[in-house]
């Protein structure tokens, strides 16, 4: 439930159906809905309760409570395909020897929630971690075989922070040994309005401290949020050095606004900026090749790389194929799923869920819906967390393989697609803790972020299968 409490002191709760730009709009038990004036909203939060009753489940067995619901979106739409099973595999192989786990740092719960992990550009054995919540920025030093920790910058002052919220991600600009600078994604809270920021901070001179600690960042891009959910996933400069931002659809649940479809909105897309040349007074621009510029409605965002994400939750691009552009989507109440993006795409949410139709409100005759590569049944996963292509190992039977996982299911993935469509995939390891991110250090070993635990893990391909067996 989302809770609003305005000025006047009249409270209102209700799942959120509508929101306009003068309006907001709850839905409350027998669907009476509720129309608010949001200029006169004082507070809007998202509830931890539930209008489904308490225990509802109690007395149902495991089918009992899923097969219903798996009937009822089977009734969703009369022409829903059926899901291609090479795509949405209902059993996901085990590889013969997993992939080992090694702690990269020297005890647990150092950290609080980290998010982010990648080694220093620059210094060899440096890394710089993100915490979500705390909104800080470390840096850990593990040269001469000890280990450090200083923090690089603390910005709780500036980032909004609230369960699952705050600093989200970090990443260097390609020219950073010219320029220092690196750019940071996190939520922002102005005046009761949510919203995600791209902002941009610089190192100081030794390239291991921040040039100003106290001063703050510059906000390259603010996008506003309806909701406390998918605001965005994360941000990574391209190989054409250019900004690419995943949107999330920003609730409420199932998309009712049809944020993926809306080319009129940068919500729920894939975004491609370029950071280094100003537009107007705009501090940035609009690369002139990016899909929808000049397009015939002006309404149309140019920043715009594709559509129909719903919450692009880290990607990546494979080092060897720069036009492999692996992301992973969470998914609604089906799938997950792994996609690869190219420009101009429509990604399909919220018509599409995995293979599925999702629901047809948004769907325009003569699109064209570009399908994932995988999508994963609740079975196997239920939050899935994008990662990299493996590059480290010439030698490897898992180079060339994209590994990601699942935040929940703690299982990890290795996966190979030809022409955008699934190869094989295996069960490649089990994470000691919830996997919130991938890390990648200069010579393309990966690392396993543990959300839960504050470790970060080193994944050690060397004794470990690519093939199969089935328990």
């Amino acid at each position: 439930m989302t809770l609003a409490e305005t000025r006047d002191g009249a409270e209102y709760a209700g799942i959120v159906r509508d929101v306009t730009g003068t309006d907001l709009v709850l839905a409350g038990v027998g669907d009476v809905r509720q129309k608010i004036a949001r200029a006169s909203i004082k507070t809007q939060k998202t509830s931890k309760l539930s209008f489904m009753p308490s225990g509802l489940h109690a007395n149902l067995t495991l089918s009992e409570f899923t097969d219903p619901m798996a009937y009822l979106e089977s009734l969703k739409h009369a022409d829903t395909a059926v899901t291609p099973a090479a795509g949405t595999p209902a059993v996901i192989a085990k590889t013969t020897q997993p992939v080992r786990l090694h702690p990269f740092l020297s005890k647990p719960n150092q950290f609080q929630q980290p998010v982010w992990f990648e080694e220093h550009p620059l210094i060899d054995d440096v890394y710089i971690l993100v915490e979500q919540e705390k909104a800080r920025i470390s840096v850990i030093d593990k040269r001469n075989g000890e280990e450090s920790i200083t923090l690089l910058v603390d910005l709780l002052r500036e980032v909004h922070t609230a369960p699952n919220q705050g600093l989200l991600v970090f990443d260097f600009h390609p020219d950073f040994a010219a320029n220092r600078a690196y750019y940071i994604m996190h939520e922002i809270m102005d005046s009761n309005q949510r919203g995600m920021a791209i902002a941009k901070r610089t190192f100081a001179d030794d390239f291991l401290s921040d040039a100003s600690p106290e001063g703050a960042s510059q906000r390259i891009l603010t996008i506003k949020a309806t909701t406390e959910v998918h605001h965005g996933g994360g941000i990574e400069f391209g190989p054409d050095g250019l900004l690419y931002i995943g949107m999330g659809d920003g609730g409420p649940q199932e998309d009712p606004q049809g944020h993926g479809q809306d080319l009129s909105t940068l919500e729920a897309k894939l975004l491609r900026i370029d950071v280094d040349c100003h537009q107007g007074e705009l501090p940035y621009a609009t690369p002139p090749n990016n899909p929808f510029v000049g397009h015939t409605d002006p309404k149309v965002r140019q920043e715009i790389y594709a559509s129909g994400l719903r919450q692009a939750w880290r990607f990546s691009f494979d080092p060897e194929n720069p036009d492999h552009l692996w992301v992973g989507d969470v998914g609604q109440n089906r799938f997950e799923e792994v996609t690869m993006v190219r420009a101009g795409e429509n990604h399909g949410w919220n018509v599409y869920e995995g293979f599925e139709l999702f629901k047809a409100v948004h769907r325009r005759d003569g699109e064209t819906y570009i399908p994932p590569v995988v999508s994963f049944r609740r079975s196997h996963g239920l939050s899935i967390t994008g990662g990299y292509a493996y590059r480290a190992e010439p030698d490897s039977v898992f180079h060339g393989v994209y590994i990601c996982g699942d935040y929940e299911s703690k299982r990890l993935w290795g996966i190979t697609q030809r022409d955008r469509t699934l190869e094989t995939i295996l069960e490649i390891a089990t994470s000691p803790a919830k996997v919130v991110a991938f890390g990648r250090d200069r010579e393309g070993a990966l690392y396993v972020i543990g959300y839960d635990n504050g470790m970060i893990y080193k994944m050690d391909f060397s004794d470990a299968t690519y093939t199969e067996f089935t328990e």
